[in-house]
């Protein structure tokens, strides 16, 4: 283990070196993969050398996602003491199902629970868990609403046509959901949205009384906080008026930007989050918790044990429910995700983590200036949104981003809305800077002007 260690230490010099050398790695077209790298594995031990240079060339080819030039995804950076929580965490190797293998990790990982419960106005019966990312949080939170409208479906199956509601820019889980349920991708209603993404309440309602005219069971609603594309924050107490009106679960995705809970300035972009059902948010996004760290909480903890609980004698052999998390978890055999977000919160504090959230919003703005005062560019997003959409000299945004990505320049996505396509610049990295900001620009700027594109 101590040479391992250290050779682990040895390659984290490397990438490190690396990250600042070439912040984009030089991607390997997929046929030729298997030819540039030595990925086999063989029936005889591999030398330590050889062993050793295959992890170098790894590491080299592998997109850097704490470099300064990644924009691609929602997420990024490294934040040390987050990566430290990771580290631990794979070292012990607890699994949280028990309390009697998980020890204190299941009080870490409730205390995280029952701070963000109160932070967003749950009440004293409300609890949540981990899930294996923000989709999975998202289907818990359906299972949870089939199973309150419910309860015989468990066993007996779905035997109604029972209908989802979401806007048509969610996320593409919501639909991916249904169809593993059993429920169905055609029972999924895609409900209009305004300029800014926006799920329109009135949409929703005329949705839900024509599925109630026909004989169909609506029973679940999902608001957003950050669409995909464009950040957009739905208006949960105008779609609540309406969930409510007709009895249904109501549930907030915040896997992208939910983490505005941990800031007084833009808290309020989730008004109303109190009166969901469930709410779920990724701390692997806005606070730089490394891959994964998925949230999700209800406003009773009954629903998580009627929908997730199973009795197994061979597992839950001491201590009460409480603390056997097992009994509320999607999973089984289940990673501590709970530690690494624990110590980013506990040496930062909850200002510590405001002031991450803060800071990503002040680098839009930075961004949304630039784009404002240089009239080469087009400007397709708002204000208060993580997400700056643009255009470069009527370039194809699609043509752009794939060009800067093979040439090893930037690592930023296109986006589409209403038919519009741009280039999706996202602030999310917690290694940014204002000076990576306005550095994206000029590197864009330059590498147009030594390339020759296609004009629309």
């Amino acid at each position: 283990m101590e040479k391992d260690l250290k050779l682990f230490n040895e390659l984290v010099e490397i990438l490190l070196e690396e990250e600042q050398r070439q912040p984009v790695a030089k991607p390997i077209d997929t046929d030729q993969l298997f030819d540039s790298l030595d990925l086999e594995l063989p029936d005889t031990p591999t030398l330590s050398k050889d062993f050793k240079a295959s992890l170098l060339e790894i590491i080299k080819y592998t997109p850097k996602t704490a470099s300064v030039a990644f924009f691609n995804q929602l997420y990024g950076g490294r934040i040390s003491k987050a990566t430290l929580g990771d580290l631990l965490a794979v070292m012990l190797n607890n699994s949280m199902y028990t309390y009697k293998v998980g020890g204190p990790q299941i009080g870490i990982e409730k205390i995280i629970l029952k701070k963000i419960c109160s932070m967003i106005g749950y009440g004293p019966q409300s609890d949540g868990t981990f899930a294996p990312g923000g989709s999975m949080s998202n289907f818990m939170a359906m299972v949870m609403a089939r199973d309150k409208y419910d309860i015989t479906s468990r066993n007996t199956g779905i035997n109604s046509k029972m209908i989802v509601y979401t806007s048509e820019v969610s996320h593409y889980s919501i639909s991916k959901n249904a169809a593993l349920m059993g429920i169905g991708r055609n029972q999924v209603r895609e409900v209009k949205t305004n300029s800014h993404g926006e799920m329109l309440a009135d949409d929703l309602e005329m949705k839900i009384k024509k599925d109630l005219a026909v004989g169909n069971h609506p029973f679940f609603v999902n608001c957003t906080a950050g669409t995909t594309v464009m950040g957009a924050f739905d208006d949960v107490p105008l779609i609540h008026k309406v969930s409510s009106r007709y009895n249904l679960w109501l549930h907030l995705d915040g896997a992208y930007c939910g983490s505005v809970i941990f800031s007084k300035k833009f808290k309020h972009l989730v008004n109303g989050v109190e009166l969901t059902n469930s709410f779920s948010v990724n701390a692997h996004k806005m606070l730089g918790t490394p891959l994964s760290c998925s949230i999700i909480v209800t406003q009773d903890t009954k629903d998580l044990h009627l929908s997730f609980s199973n009795d197994a004698e061979y597992l839950y052999q001491t201590d009460g429910d409480e603390f056997n998390l097992g009994k509320i978890s999607l999973q089984c055999g289940r990673r501590n995700d709970a530690l690494k977000f624990w110590t980013l919160w506990k040496s930062i504090g909850t200002q510590g983590l405001e002031r991450l959230v803060d800071k990503q919003f002040q680098l839009a703005d930075v961004a949304r200036n630039y784009i404002n005062i240089h009239p080469d560019y087009e400007l397709y997003s708002f204000e208060d949104s993580i997400s700056v959409c643009f255009n470069y000299k009527d370039i194809p945004a699609k043509g752009l981003c794939t060009a800067l990505y093979q040439n090893a320049t930037l690592m930023v996505s296109f986006g589409v809305f209403k038919n519009q396509e741009f280039v999706r610049l996202v602030t999310v990295n917690s290694s940014l800077e204002e000076k990576d900001i306005i550095n994206f620009f000029k590197e864009l700027e330059t590498f147009v002007e030594n390339h020759n594109f296609n004009i629309k």
